[in-house]
This record gives structure tokens, sequence and C-alpha cells, in this order.
């Protein structure tokens, strides 16, 4: 993977493509439509980095479809779920490459300003042939950077798109100002919410309390740098969406998600209380203070109980 093409110039897609550039790859970060239209970006690479945000995804996989290589590996760096069909990342540049095409999926607790500057970070690759996890796991390592492997796409991507969603619900709470109980107990309910969806789904529990569950979880609704924590702290100040996110530069994937995620525990017939209380925060039917006040009140029961 000596030449490896970056697809996406946001904060994420470039800390990769900085990183990469310092371990001596021969990068190119794709972040214009004239790039990808010649072909300079995806020539001879050996491996392509999709970060690009998931309702971006599935367009620029398709132009680029003819122009990449044969063998090149695709890594998707992204975290989110196609709102239309509500599949995977992964699952949508499937669709649109073919099933004989290597995809590894990167998610963990991973800020990219972090990254960028060589913070020690520690994130999961997950993919179902194990060689193409172990050549990304070879390929991307560093003294600062380290790659645990694992073959559950499903529970490492469920895990990354859902931490979103209750990273904005983490935020509203925040910033209403009910403590520290409340968020503790926000994110342990979180976390049982995001694994239920993921084993319905044919993921595994053990993998939520891993790095692209748990970790992600904690990272994204207590970090300073968290863009979808961020929108939960405005909406808690009382702010309409629309104006929050008019003043936002970057993608906070946990708006769209959000809506997602409901639909698809509604296929699966998962319930997602969380999830439903922020859709509806989300839409300016209800305030979060309205939204905490109703999750308290839902019927009590047993912790380990299936919902």
């Amino acid at each position: 993977m000596q030449r490896i093409a970056v697809l996406g110039g946001g904060a994420w897609g470039t800390a990769l493509a900085v990183h990469l550039a310092r371990l001596g790859r021969d990068v190119t970060l794709w972040a214009r439509d004239g790039a990808l239209r010649s072909g300079r970006a995806l020539h001879a690479a050996a491996c392509v980095v999709s970060a690009i945000p998931s309702h971006g995804t599935r367009d620029v996989i398709r132009r680029a479809r003819g122009l990449l290589p044969p063998e090149a590996t695709v890594v998707s760096a992204t975290k989110g779920l196609e709102v239309e069909t509500l599949l995977r990342v992964s699952e949508v540049i499937e669709d649109e490459l073919g099933s004989d095409r290597p995809i590894a999926v990167l998610s963990g607790p991973s800020f990219a300003a972090e990254l960028a500057r060589g913070a020690p970070t520690a994130v999961a690759v997950a993919g179902n042939c194990e060689a193409t996890v172990a050549a990304v796991q070879r390929e991307f390592r560093s003294g600062y950077f380290r790659l645990y492997a694992t073959q559950d796409l499903v529970g490492v991507e469920i895990g990354g798109a859902m931490k979103n969603v209750i990273a904005i619900a983490a935020g509203a709470v925040e910033s209403l100002g009910l403590g520290d109980n409340c968020p503790s107990a926000l994110i342990t309910r979180g976390l049982a919410e995001i694994s239920r969806l993921a084993s319905a789904l044919g993921g595994q529990r053990e993998t939520l309390a891993g790095l692209s569950g748990l970790g992600d979880l904690v990272l994204t609704c207590t970090g300073q740098l968290s863009r979808n924590r961020s929108v939960g702290i405005e909406l808690g100040k009382g702010r309409p969406l629309e104006e929050i996110l008019g003043k936002m530069r970057a993608v906070a994937e946990g708006v769209r998600t959000t809506e997602a995620a409901l639909a698809l525990g509604g296929r699966h017939g998962v319930e997602l209380p969380i999830t439903a209380q922020m859709a509806d925060v989300l839409a300016g039917q209800k305030t979060p203070r309205v939204a905490v006040e109703e999750l308290m009140l839902r019927r009590q029961r047993s912790e380990v109980e299936v919902e």
C-alpha cells in the first residue's frame, strides 16, 4: 500500500492523509471534483480511503468506480448510515463496487486534530477478509496510531454511527446543567441501546464494549472537539436546529443518523428510546428537558432486560 488515495478533504480525511504521508506513503488527497474526474487521485492506488460524509458516499464511489485499480483495497472511514436505504457505509460501497472488492472499516475514538498532530490514538479495523484487515493494520500503524482487528463489521459500523446520536443527547443534557449523574446514565443506557440494535443486525455485543463502541461513545459524548455534542449543547440552549447547522462548517453525522437509526430499529423490532426522543427534539417537536423527563418516566424494568 505504498500509494494511497484519500477521498474527502474534511478534517478526518485530511488527518488520515497527513498521518499516512508522515509514514512515507505516496498520498493523494482528493477534495475536488476535477481531480476525481481526471483520475489523478486514484491512479495506481493500492488503497483508497473513503472519508466522505455518509450522504455523499454513494455518489463519490459511483463516480470513482471506473477509475479504481481492480486490486485496490477500499477503507471506509465514515461513521453513519445512508438515510434512503438504511445501509451501513461499507454496504453502500459494496453495493457500488461489488462483493469481490476488498473492503475494511476504520472506526474508534479518534478526533481528527489529535491524530494529525500525532497524539496517541487507538481504533478498530474491521473486515470480512483477515488478510485485508491485517494489511491495513500493518500499513496504517505507527508509534502513535494503533489498530485492533475484528471481523465484526456490523458492530463496528453501528457503534460508529449511533454514538453520534447519543452524543447530541449528551450535549443537550450538559447544556441543561442537570449534574453529573444524568450524563453518566445517558451514556450507559445509550450503549445498551446501540448494543441492542447491533445485536439485532448480527453484530457482537462484545464489539460494543470495545474501541468502536464504548470508547468512541465516551469520547464523542464528552470531548470538547465533538461536533455532535456541540449540536446538543446548542439545542439545550433553545436554539433551532437550522440555525445551529447553518453556523457549522463541518458535518454533524448524528443529525442524519437519528432518523435512519430509528427506522432501522423499527424494521428489526428494536426499541431505541433515546434515539426516539432525540428525533423529536431535532424535529422541534419537544424540548430537550421534556425529552429527559419522558425518558425518566418510562416503565421501569430489569437492567439486563431486552427492550
